[in-house]
């Protein structure tokens, strides 16, 4: 398989044992984990981080409280709907949500952006259920996308095949990895999901 960029995110809830989770995804390779808990405080988000060792802090990227950013050395900040702008004094990476092929191709600056739904998601029954995405739609973003484009949505082992086909350099994962909510079933899914990408 072509190399692609290897994001897991949180998913909304906090996990009991999250620290250990993201733990273990960064430890199995991959390029990041992004933190997404649009309920959780200031300082739950904090403890989550302080929670893991600094080697990890770099491989972080936040979706909200991104006055962490200046108490942390962190991965990177993404903007959402919740959270269109970063904070003035933050110039660090940065990527977005997409949900439209305008919104990619306006996506200048960043270091990547997520588009989702490419396939039907995990974690929300229904949502992507029919194709979001024509092959016209790969192909202009195949050929005016700015920046790295990360497929999000259904994104699993068995639908990581179909990737090579379409325009990204990545692909983020949500409920088929974070959402098992154990350390021992989450390492299962990690080793399928890096037997598929190593054959």
């Amino acid at each position: 398989m072509k190399p692609l960029k290897k994001i897991a995110f949180t998913t909304p809830e906090i996990s009991s044992c999250e620290p250990e989770m993201i733990a273990a995804v960064l430890d199995a390779g991959w390029d990041m984990v992004h933190i997404r808990h649009p309920e959780a405080s200031l300082t739950e988000i904090r403890s989550i981080i302080e929670a893991l060792p600094q080697k990890y802090h770099s491989r972080l990227r936040l979706h909200g409280h991104f006055i962490l950013a200046a108490e942390f050395n962190l991965g990177g900040l993404h903007l959402n709907s919740r959270c269109p702008q970063p904070p003035a004094f933050y110039n660090g990476p940065l990527s977005r949500s997409c949900h439209t092929v305008a919104e990619v191709l306006d996506s200048k600056g960043f270091d990547y952006v997520t588009l989702s739904p490419v396939f039907p998601s995990v974690s929300k029954p229904g949502y992507g259920s029919s194709p979001v995405f024509t092959p016209q739609d790969f192909s202009q973003i195949d050929k005016l996308a700015p920046t790295v484009v990360i497929a999000l949505g259904g994104v699993t082992p068995a639908t990581l095949p179909l990737l090579q086909e379409m325009p990204f350099g990545g692909f983020a994962v949500l409920g088929s990895l974070m959402g098992c909510g154990d350390v021992a079933l989450l390492k299962e899914r990690l080793c399928q999901f890096n037997l598929t990408l190593n054959s």
